[in-house]
């Protein structure tokens, strides 16, 4: 079995999206990183996850990823809170009983959570991808419009079985 480690924003659920949105709304410079930043920190995460959307049926897709057999899965995602923790958790946990939820600080790399070597990440995010790639680990890339920036691409979770 291969360890399959699932991104959370911009992969399950459409969190970016909706907190784009609401800093575009509040005003806040995107490249203002300290002001982003406390953004995240500080945002109701209970909030964001009440109105997003699970992308391309993400959940029930990651149910059929569990039931294949083919793989150890776990949510790994960049957090910047306890209470987005907290939320995230609940929430995962509405849909998923028994996957592994690895909530990583946005200030250090996936990779320093986990031992990328021949596991597979899915993630949205180039930077993460790439530093996956870099230490010895598959990337997947996920994107809506199935732009591949140099890696694999899917846009279901479920298309990982005809994948590997």
């Amino acid at each position: 079995m291969k360890n399959l480690y699932i991104d959370f924003d911009g992969v399950i659920c459409n969190t970016i999206e909706i907190t784009y949105k609401m800093i575009e709304e509040r005003g806040i410079d995107k490249e203002d990183t300290e002001a982003v930043s406390n953004f995240y920190r500080d945002l109701d995460w209970n909030k964001v996850l009440d109105i997003c959307t699970n992308i391309n049926d993400s959940m029930h897709n990651i149910q059929k990823l569990i039931s294949s057999g083919k793989f150890n899965i776990a949510i790994l995602t960049h957090v910047n809170s306890m209470d987005e923790v907290i939320a995230k958790v609940k929430y995962i946990r509405k849909f998923l009983k028994d996957v592994t939820i690895i909530p990583v600080p946005k200030s250090i790399s996936k990779t320093q959570m986990i031992n990328a070597r021949f596991s597979i990440l899915v993630d949205d995010y180039n930077q993460n991808l790439d530093e996956w790639k870099a230490a010895g680990g598959i990337g997947v890339r996920f994107d809506l419009d199935m732009d591949s920036k140099g890696f694999l691409v899917i846009d279901r979770l479920d298309d990982l079985l005809e994948l590997f």
